[in-house]
């Protein structure tokens, strides 16, 4: 059920701040503080509407770079053949099956010439239109007001080429719309900027404190910039941080006893079977696969404060050894920040600091693809200073959470102390978590609607559960909370959330 804003105002948050662990909590409330051309075409003048353009002011459709039709044919190749297992590959015959190999390559390389001769790109007032096909011909038209986040990539064929692929992720979107690829980096770095500039209401932020205030500027083209076009820089992950982080695991921890136990089994047994062998190094592989791979994804990893064309800030992050990713996000689109303190970091007071944006899968390990990092490893001041940074009034030494009653021991047995809620000036949180602690805060100005749910379980106990919801799926929830309090705190939400969207109008 949705609840209605009400006058209450009764969080629950006790006294408990740290920078090196995440929030204790308390079982007591406490009140809480108060013509087809190569590249982008040149920036126009004032934006229009498409139904308000006349003919002669839409701009000519841009084309993709020229040898966008090999890298997307050798891409196809790579799919096609590794769908096909040695053994079918034998049975063909290794001439048949390398004459198939030469007819898929040509095949997918004259397809994607077809493709790239009927694929252009033009951004006509505040949309970003692509149209292909050569059958059935399509045209998308991506509002600019939607967008989320602007990525370019830059996987090793690209890097090999000089060329990069832009990605866009906008409001309600499943998945990545209308990727272009691909471009020369210069072109898809001017794209992305001009993109940013586009996409409109963009928030003015107030000088944030960090280390090394940027200076003040005038527009984007008069900031300080890297050999990354990074802006101000923020902070840079070591890369010998990042691999220790990833040794310090669960699963790379426990492989050497796991391989120990298997050559025991074989010396024993006396039967070096060369498929239990191969079978032992597949399960290997498998297991480092998910370390490697985020060691790989967040290699020198750098993160600015960049400027939207005066108006605003934004964070760019760029990370990748060998698929290089370069990504903009705007400040006033980011919708949740989420902590993570991992068992075994914490003896060298590290945390994981991740956001959630509309459009973009949320935080998680699952999907090691998604583009959420904001901090892959690092100390506790440094993840103070950029928590601040990127959601004002999130400050991770002076966070307060009050947990949840005693009677909830019942339901949770190990984790119920760590079960906390708190509300702040601009800011909700909720702690949870055992071996691995994690604190989530969404600010008040993001949520959409505020929920309270009770089970059959809870209805004897008493209990409710507080669902905070968001734009795109982000969001947090407080389980388990006393029936009154749970109320109170959804009513008190509900009035912050009013103020602050009221303050922003």
């Amino acid at each position: 059920m949705t609840h209605e804003p009400s006058t209450t105002d009764q969080p629950a948050a006790t006294d408990q701040p740290s920078t090196t662990e995440p929030p204790a909590t308390s079982a007591a409330p406490v009140p809480p503080e108060p013509p087809e051309t190569q590249g982008p075409p040149e920036t126009q003048g004032p934006p229009v509407t498409g139904a308000e353009a006349p003919a002669e002011a839409v701009p000519p459709r841009q084309r993709l770079h020229p040898l966008s039709p090999l890298l997307n044919g050798a891409r196809s190749l790579v799919v096609i053949v590794g769908a096909i297992s040695l053994s079918q590959a034998s049975s063909f015959g290794w001439e048949r099956f390398a004459i198939l190999l030469v007819v898929i390559a040509v095949g997918a390389v004259v397809f994607s010439l077809i493709n790239w001769w009927n694929t252009g790109y033009h951004i006509v007032g505040r949309e970003l239109r692509i149209h292909d096909g050569l059958i059935w011909r399509r045209t998308r038209a991506i509002p600019l007001e939607r967008l989320q986040t602007v990525e370019v990539r830059r996987p090793l064929l690209a890097q090999l080429t000089g060329l990069a692929e832009l990605r866009l992720e906008v409001v309600g979107g499943g998945k990545t719309e209308a990727p272009l690829a691909f471009l020369t980096v210069a072109d898809a770095e001017a794209l992305r900027e001009r993109l940013v500039r586009l996409s409109g209401d963009v928030q003015t932020h107030d000088q944030l404190p960090f280390a090394g205030t940027p200076p003040a500027v005038e527009s984007a083209e008069s900031y300080p910039r890297n050999d990354l076009d990074l802006g101000f820089p923020l902070h840079t992950v070591r890369n010998a941080d990042l691999v220790l982080s990833q040794v310090l695991t669960p699963q790379t921890l426990l492989l050497p006893l796991g391989v120990a136990s298997v050559l025991v089994q074989f010396s024993f047994a006396g039967d070096f079977n060369p498929i239990a062998i191969f079978s032992t190094l597949a399960a290997v592989g498998g297991v480092m696969l998910a370390p490697a791979r985020r060691v790989l994804n967040d290699w020198s990893f750098r993160l600015a404060d960049v400027p939207i064309s005066g108006e605003g800030r934004g964070l760019r992050m760029a990370y990748g050894l060998l698929e290089t990713r370069n990504q903009t996000v705007p400040l006033h689109r980011l919708q949740a920040v989420t902590v993570t303190w991992p068992l075994l970091w914490r003896a060298k007071r590290w945390m994981r600091v991740r956001f959630s944006v509309a459009g973009v899968a949320g935080p998680g390990d699952g999907n090691e693809q998604q583009s959420d990092r904001l901090l892959p490893v690092g100390d506790a001041e440094t993840g103070r200073r950029l928590t601040v940074l990127a959601m004002p009034g999130l400050d991770l030494a002076a966070v307060r959470v009050a947990g949840p009653p005693p009677r909830v021991r019942w339901l949770h047995p190990f984790a119920w102390s760590r079960m906390g809620v708190g509300l702040n000036r601009t800011v909700f949180t909720v702690t949870k978590g055992v071996l691995t602690r994690e604190l989530v805060a969404v600010p008040y100005t993001r949520i959409q609607s505020v929920r309270v749910v009770q089970g059959p379980i809870q209805r004897r106990m008493r209990l409710a559960t507080v669902h905070v919801d968001t734009v795109g799926g982000a969001g947090a929830e407080a389980p388990d909370r006393d029936v009154h309090e749970a109320w109170a705190l959804a009513a008190a939400l509900s009035a912050r959330v009013h103020a602050a969207q009221a303050a922003t109008m």
